[in-house]
């Protein structure tokens, strides 16, 4: 456990001063938010290489390009593209005032909503603590990041990290167990933004209902993978495979589990294996491929795995060494012959753990997706522009991206996030510095009254005219 962990009181002493100071700054100009970004970006690169050791230390081993490709690369990028589109979001937008209120002027300016309070994983901890941060900071307002306890070795250095560019006032680090995460939830925070499991987001939600604070959350849940009758099953697994071994699976869109035509299963589970020798051939040994991040989750993947053995499941292994308890590591389990009764197919699997669900006609697969939960992502493998139609149409996901996997969180300019029990709100792009912001509509008008034709006694002709127009 670190040994910065934050105390009750010392969580709240915090928040008051962030609170103060923001009252101080309730309008940052344009020209300290670039700043604070551009410092950000600058303290990144100087701890890139201190910030990939301590997420390997957290993870026992995690591969040096996992945190390039999916935690600091993006933050990067992020700070980049926010810094080019600041001015423009920045901008008030004009509004038509509508013939009840002409002649008026009529504008919507994003205003800084206050102190911002950011609850991070513990599979990407740098980026899912940076990019909402920097979306913060872009809006104008302050930030507190409650840190996972699994990450310790990540929070210490983030905290050095962000110490050397920003007051506490402003940007701090929060760490701490279960208690203080409770807390952190029931503070009367401007807005929380929280990445996570669905149970834990309901629970950040009813927290933060009694202070009536909007929460963005990104949860995740079973995102499925659906590929078309004709579409080639060795071209599938390569845009398939990479998603679901990145961070050994420990991702909230990666691929959770895949439909495909009945007849085409045992070419699937021959083609995965044989893609994952290829970008992995010391298997569990491989330098680039990340483990099980503790004990714990390893513990959880592995009776998954025994659940759906126990109840009639098929479980194809890579080759015959497909665990190390002693690392917390395994190799990918692809499940078949599985049952509604399986946690395998109950529970977001969060690792290298793939059922593959067969269908007779791609309707059947459109139908079992529906008759679930609204997932955070749903991809699709097919060149069909009818079967892609579709599944755009005709599904509910937070995102679909047709013929590739994970990458489209990576859309800068797009918003990210989920619907219903997979999530509400985003934080990418533009929607993410808006979900930051207080939109306030400003109507102005000029020296004259012209809102006294609308007062009472209504007896002229005047009136009478402005009434019926307004009433047509």
């Amino acid at each position: 456990m670190s040994m910065n962990k934050t105390s009750a009181e010392r969580l709240e002493s915090i928040f008051a001063v962030q609170k103060s100071y923001f009252a101080q700054n309730t309008s940052p100009t344009i020209e300290q938010r670039k700043a604070d970004l551009t410092k950000l970006k600058a303290l990144i690169l100087d701890y890139k290489d201190q910030i990939i050791a301590a997420a390997s230390e957290d993870f026992g081993h995690r591969a040096q390009n996992d945190t390039l490709i999916a935690d600091i690369g993006p933050s990067l990028q992020f700070v980049n593209y926010s810094l080019k589109n600041l001015k423009s979001w920045m901008k008030p937008s004009k509004r038509h005032a509508g013939l009840m209120l002409t002649p008026a002027k009529v504008e919507v300016h994003y205003q800084p909503k206050g102190v911002i309070g950011i609850i991070v994983p513990w599979n990407f901890p740098i980026g899912l603590a940076l990019v909402p941060l920097i979306t913060a900071i872009s809006a104008g307002n302050t930030a507190m990041l409650k840190m996972s306890e699994f990450t310790p070795a990540v929070n210490r250095v983030l905290r050095e990290m962000l110490a050397k560019g920003f007051e506490e006032k402003q940007v701090s680090i929060i760490e701490g167990e279960v208690e203080i995460a409770s807390r952190f939830s029931e503070l009367s925070f401007d807005h929380i933004v929280f990445t996570g499991s669905t149970m834990v987001g309901k629970h950040v939600m009813k927290a933060a209902s009694k202070n009536l604070t909007p929460v963005t959350l990104e949860l995740g849940g079973k995102s499925p993978t659906v590929i078309d009758p004709d579409f080639d099953i060795t071209d599938a697994v390569e845009r398939i495979l990479y998603s679901k071994s990145l961070n050994a699976g420990q991702i909230c869109v990666a691929p959770d589990y895949v439909l495909l035509p009945r007849n085409k299963v045992n070419e699937f589970i021959q083609a995965y294996k044989a893609y994952f020798k290829k970008l992995y051939p010391q298997g569990l040994a491989s330098k680039d491929y990340s483990s099980v991040i503790n004990q714990r989750q390893y513990a959880r993947l592995k009776s998954v795995v025994e659940d759906a053995k126990a109840k009639g499941a098929q479980i194809h292994t890579i080759d015959s060494t497909s665990f190390d308890d002693a690392q917390h590591r395994m190799t990918p389990h692809i499940i078949t012959d599985t049952t509604e009764d399986m946690l395998v197919l109950q529970e977001e699997l969060f690792g290298p753990v793939l059922p593959v669900i067969p269908y007779d006609d791609i309707s059947d697969a459109l139908e079992y997706i529906n008759a679930r939960p609204r997932p955070l992502a749903l991809y699709l493998m097919s060149h069909n522009s009818t079967i892609q139609n579709s599944v755009i149409h005709q599904t509910h996901s937070g995102g679909v991206c047709i013929n590739d996997s994970l990458v489209h969180v990576a859309a800068e300019d797009a918003p990210f996030g989920g619907i219903g029990p997979s999530g509400t709100g985003h934080y990418h792009g533009e929607e993410g510095f808006k979900s930051l912001s207080h939109a306030k509509t400003v109507l102005t008008r000029g020296k004259y009254n012209f809102t006294k034709l609308m007062h009472p006694p209504y007896n002229g002709f005047i009136k009478r005219m402005v009434l019926k127009v307004m009433t047509k």
